[in-house]
């Protein structure tokens, strides 16, 4: 057969609706047979007649002109140089949208070839019905797609049937489209069971010949005895379809010879309420199968299916089923949902229109939440992998790559699902073209763009916020790997130190040597360990030069100081005095730049330190080392390990300024508005409260313990001052722990 010719499309089109916008179905054709050129199909025919073939499928469920023209351009995005923008400019935003969501369920195709068989494919599907002529269009594609299925190679021909039967036959169902399930099933069923479809077909002609002419006297019985009764009707007799005779004999184990009713006849009339009537009589002339009647009338499907079924035993003791419904029920039972995607004033697709008709349009909106409703729910799941999916979303990156998540999934999850390394770079997510917080809950169909920066780790929080198991994973990795890297860098710092106390040089290479000894396998470990306060740097230094003389450690009444610079003094009768450890740290220390610095630092609890304040650093193995103020009594209790203290000094960051903690405790007068007096006070002046304690030792005084953040000693002095200055304050002093 030639190719369809463009006046063929466009009558085609008339027939049913006479306005049709003629110069728009025109330049579609123009437009689609230019972009596909010379492309052929595995058939050898020109590509373009498939999308022409399309349109005409949609044309025998009468549909608007959008859905005409998306079908005969649905390919070209995917397939040409064709791009959304120019379909807009040339068709307009609503025929855009329309290719555009068939393009990105084509890119799917691919994805359900890797992924695990239309798992993601039919989910994507359902996710992006905004708009069921999308779906019409796919299903007549899919449809044509089946019909010339021999022309394609053995081992793609299996995939492609197996999931038209799966996916695509059970939504043309679920959406009410009766005809086109049962062809899509027939043509899948012949290739997946060729053997099976083989032998029913030829029982089924056996049978025909043999009990063929009780089909037509059922049919003239019928049409009598409704006549008698002043009722016109239309009796079709119909055998049924290999498939569904397959899959009852399948279904409930039967064999052919068992099964009954593979004759089924439709009697169609004008009215509803004849609808009863024809039941009544039909039930008075031949006995009626108990437990097989079933009223859709009263209760229609969810696809807005509505019929009367029933099943007799008719001439020569055969089993008919029969189906009893009025010509509109008979329209809806056939194109199911295409039937109210219908022409309701020329030009306008009235894809929603009068009330009653709206149903099966509000229905689709709730397709995914009702999938699990066939006709019976286990029967519907049994033959078709079609289960509730209200858990995945599907987003896209900015080149088309489909990436499917569970519900509730963020940016970050998308980032780290595109690749490891994006996750852990991520810094920021556009979400549609729009910058977007990296906790947005992405939804169905979004356009996920991952901003990044090198160098940078993911924060250890996110652990706890994302959703899929692989972000989680490698959040907790590459968090290991920033902490490790911290402590390494620390033990490097610390262990240069000592190198340079004991004046000897420090290389990796004569910590390499000296692994064995230390009982370690990495010069990292080494590091990290140090870091960690698991292995002391003296060690370390004795490890790699075994003859140096050992640290001559005081005995007696004085203590071993921080390392090599100053020292304690205790004499009997007399407090702990401190000569510090030079009075401006060297050079050498070792630098301090906060909580978000690159190193595992944390502050004194119970008081914290601020810059400005003399510091040490107490190295707490396997923990973060803690640094004191010099004058904080808690460093008493490190007293006997000297090789615990660390030289410490600030290093501040002019361009990243951080606030660092510190604890006052105030004395204030009981009256109404002290406390918010002095929270006012610290605000004004810039200091950030993070915990407010209270004690009432008299009735008059209240003790309020405050932590808050600083920039410096400088800031923490003004604020102090500050509150001084309140008549409500009798007393302000800072808290060193």
């Amino acid at each position: 057969m030639g190719m369809m010719r463009q006046y063929e499309l466009v009558d085609r089109v008339k027939r049913y609706n006479p306005n049709t916008d003629e110069e728009l179905l025109n330049r579609a054709y123009v437009y689609a047979m230019r972009a596909h050129g010379t492309q052929k199909r595995a058939s050898g025919d020109p590509f373009f007649a498939h999308p022409l073939e399309v349109a005409a499928i949609l044309t025998e469920l009468k549909l608007d002109d959008a859905t005409i023209v998306a079908a005969v351009l649905h390919d070209t995005v995917e397939d040409t140089e064709a791009t959304l923008e120019e379909i807009e400019t040339l068709f307009g935003p609503d025929i855009r949208r329309l290719v555009d969501g068939l393009t990105k369920i084509k890119k799917l195709d691919l994805v359900s070839k890797k992924a695990a068989q239309g798992e993601n494919f039919r989910k994507l599907l359902l996710a992006i019905v905004d708009d069921i002529r999308v779906l019409l269009v796919k299903l007549a594609d899919r449809l044509h797609n089946m019909r010339t299925l021999h022309y394609v190679p053995p081992e793609k021909r299996l995939r492609v049937a197996e999931e038209t039967i799966e996916i695509y036959a059970p939504l043309a169902g679920r959406m009410g489209m009766q005809e086109l399930r049962e062809e899509l099933e027939e043509l899948a069923f012949r290739h997946i069971k060729p053997e099976a479809h083989a032998t029913i077909t030829k029982r089924l002609e056996e049978v025909t010949q043999r009990e063929g002419k009780v089909i037509g006297e059922i049919e003239s019985d019928l049409k009598t005895k409704l006549a008698e009764r002043g009722i016109q009707a239309q009796v079709f007799g119909r055998r049924k379809r290999p498939y569904s005779i397959w899959k009852k004999m399948e279904r409930k184990s039967v064999s052919f010879e068992q099964l009954s009713d593979i004759f089924g006849f439709r009697v169609i009339i004008d009215k509803p309420e004849d609808c009863y009537r024809v039941l009544g009589i039909v039930h008075m002339t031949w006995p009626m199968v108990p437990g097989r009647y079933k009223d859709y009338i009263s209760t229609p499907k969810q696809n807005d299916y509505r019929s009367l079924h029933t099943t007799v035993v008719g001439p020569g003791r055969q089993r008919v089923e029969l189906q009893i419904r009025t010509d509109g029920m008979d329209r809806v039972a056939e194109f199911g949902i295409a039937a109210h995607a219908r022409y309701k004033d020329g030009r306008t697709a009235g894809v929603v229109a009068a009330a009653d008709e709206s149903r099966a349009y509000q229905w689709l909106r709730r397709t995914v939440d009702l999938l699990a409703e066939g006709d019976n729910p286990e029967e519907f799941l049994e033959h078709t992998k079609l289960e509730l999916f209200h858990d995945q979303v599907f987003c896209f990156t900015p080149k088309g790559r489909l990436i499917a998540l569970p519900r509730g999934a963020t940016p970050i999850d998308f980032a780290y699902a595109v690749h490891t390394d994006v996750g852990n770079t991520a810094v920021g997510a556009k979400i549609n073209g729009r910058i977007a917080p990296l906790l947005t809950e992405l939804q169905n169909g979004d356009e996920v763009e991952i901003t990044r920066a090198e160098g940078q780790a993911p924060p250890a929080a996110w652990e706890s916020l994302v959703v899929t198991g692989k972000a989680r994973a490698a959040i907790r990795r590459a968090t290991r790997v920033a902490v490790r890297r911290q402590y390494a860098g620390l033990g490097r710092q610390i262990l240069e130190r000592a190198f340079m106390r004991a004046e000897r040089p420090f290389t990796d290479e004569k910590l390499k040597a000296a692994l064995k000894r230390l009982a370690r396998t990495a010069v990292d470990d080494v590091l990290a360990a140090v870091g960690r306060g698991e292995m002391f740097s003296g060690d370390v230094v004795r490890a790699v030069y075994p003859d140096l003389e050992p640290e001559k450690r005081p005995t007696g009444d004085a203590k071993a100081t921080p390392p090599g610079k100053g020292w304690f003094e205790l004499r009997q009768g007399e407090n702990l005095k401190f000569k510090l450890p030079n009075e401006t740290p060297g050079e050498d220390a070792i630098p301090i730049r906060g909580l978000g610095g690159d190193l595992p630092v944390r502050f004194a609890p119970g008081g914290g330190a601020v810059p400005g304040d003399r510091i040490v650093g107490i190295l707490t193995p396997g923990e973060a080392v803690t640094i004191y103020p010099i004058q904080s009594p808690s460093l008493a209790a490190f007293d006997n390990e000297p090789e615990r203290w660390l030289d410490v000094r600030w290093d501040l960051d002019d361009k990243r300024p951080q606030r660092f903690p510190a604890r006052i405790q105030l004395n204030s007068i009981n009256e109404p508005g002290s406390l918010a007096q002095i929270t006012t006070t610290i605000a004004e002046h810039d200091g950030n409260i993070d915990a407010v304690s209270m004690n009432r030792p008299t009735p008059d005084f209240t003790d309020v313990t405050i932590d808050l953040t600083v920039w410096d000693l400088k800031h923490l002095s003004a604020i102090i001052s500050e509150l001084r200055e309140k008549r409500v304050i009798s007393r302000v002093e800072r808290v060193v722990a």
